[in-house]
């Protein structure tokens, strides 16, 4: 340019209008050629099962259902952001790259790229010849239709987390049309970008609750945290009434009538239920075959024994572990049907009586229907705790008064 020594684009290299055009095409081709569409120009929305496979609950599957109709009003629309969350292998890739191809049947070139290849390209392109860094890095966040797939997957350098706020940042302040798909809770994300997520205005946010579909069902959804199928055998049918042990009228009573109630709440799971007892009453039965029902309908509950459940929540501080303490709280605390075995039977330190003071209140504030059985007295219990479980609103507490259940027959 003809400009005077100290101008910021003095000696500088221009492209001369009559090559704008071409060198504009040619960058667009690098731009596609390392977006990932190609490999997956099979997944439409066509080939989505918006039921999922055989054996998932109305849980699951509405959540597929409604994650696929946001999906194809995006991809007529592309207008603002569609944010996918949920686990490895529940769909978010496959509605992603929908949204893609059906975009180029319209005639836009999409950009889709998982975020590490994203930051590789940008990275190689400090030593490409044939671009500038800027040009690609240009291209990308003015892409007319840019999906980050797997977003919280790469290395999260400053560098990283830098190029990625810069991307996002220019998308939402312009409003250009953006798909995310994260297996990542909004709070493990870096500040910066949640707060652009979590736009209501411009932001369509869908939760998946479906599981992995390359893996076999399980008996409970929650894969290492639930001890539920070690309780398969136990259900309501399975349930001993214990009339020919000889147990006193009023005892036999008071089995049907908590029984009655475990299977009263089992089919329409609301407010909290707390079983009470000794040892060997039935109270772990009730509450196993309460998860046991709600598993044979399609929403398998997150059943754990208490010192489990801690032991799960220690484990996050290993320097091995594949998640973290906040996560794996999170998953805990809202899992739509909690049932807590065992209560009182944890080495009750500090820490403990805090962890577990911060699930009942969440859950007592949330009221996300809960099942407890304990061998504790109320008085016994943390006095924070025990005025959750004493508000008559939320919850029913079932007093089992029958001896230990041994077996044996009245001769």
């Amino acid at each position: 340019m003809d400009v005077p020594v100290g101008h910021p684009d003095f000696g500088k290299l221009l492209v001369c209008t009559c090559r704008q055009e071409e060198v504009g095409r040619r960058n667009r081709q690098r731009l596609y050629a390392f977006s990932q569409l190609g490999h997956l120009k099979e997944l439409t929305f066509e080939n989505f099962k918006t039921r999922g496979r055989v054996g998932l609950g109305a849980l699951q599957t509405d959540s597929l259902e409604y994650a696929f109709n946001q999906a194809q009003q995006f991809a007529q629309r592309q207008q603002g952001w569609l944010l996918l969350q949920g686990k490895y292998g529940c769909g978010k890739t496959h509605l992603a790259a929908a949204i893609a191809n059906f975009a180029v049947t319209l005639g836009v070139q999409p950009i889709f790229v998982t975020v590490p290849d994203l930051l590789d390209t940008l990275r190689f392109a400090y030593s490409d010849p044939d671009a500038t860094f800027e040009e690609r890095f240009e291209g990308i966040r003015q892409s007319p239709l840019l999906i980050l797939d797997d977003f919280g997957t790469q290395n999260a350098t400053a560098w990283a987390q830098e190029k990625l706020f810069q991307i996002i940042n220019h998308r939402y302040i312009n409003r250009l049309p953006t798909v995310v798909t994260t297996n990542l809770l909004l709070n493990e994300i870096e500040g910066r970008i949640r707060s652009r997520l979590e736009d209501p205005e411009l932001v369509t946010r869908v939760q998946i609750n479906a599981p992995d579909y390359r893996r076999p069902m399980d008996d409970t959804g929650h894969h290492e945290l639930s001890s539920l199928a070690l309780h398969g055998a136990r259900t309501f049918a399975t349930f001993e009434l214990r009339k020919d042990e000889g147990l006193p009228s009023d005892e036999v009573k008071n089995l049907e009538k908590v029984l009655k109630a475990a299977e009263k709440y089992a089919k329409t799971p609301k407010g909290w239920i707390v079983f009470t007892g000794g040892f060997g009453s039935g109270k772990t039965h009730l509450a196993a075959a309460i998860a046991n029902a709600r598993a044979d309908l399609g929403t398998p509950p997150l059943f754990v024994m208490v010192p489990d459940l801690l032991d799960h929540l220690r484990a996050t501080f290993s320097p091995n572990s594949g998640t973290t303490y906040d996560r794996r709280f999170d998953e805990i605390r809202a899992t739509p049907l909690l049932v807590l075995d065992d209560l009182g039977t944890q080495n009750m330190t500090p820490w403990v009586r805090e962890k577990l003071y911060q699930l009942f209140n969440h859950r007592y504030n949330a009221q996300l229907p809960t099942v407890i059985s304990t061998s504790d007295s109320l008085e016994e219990m943390d006095a924070r705790v025990r005025s959750r479980l004493l508000d008559t609103r939320l919850c029913t507490i079932y007093a089992l008064t029958v001896p230990p259940f041994t077996g044996r027959k009245k001769k």
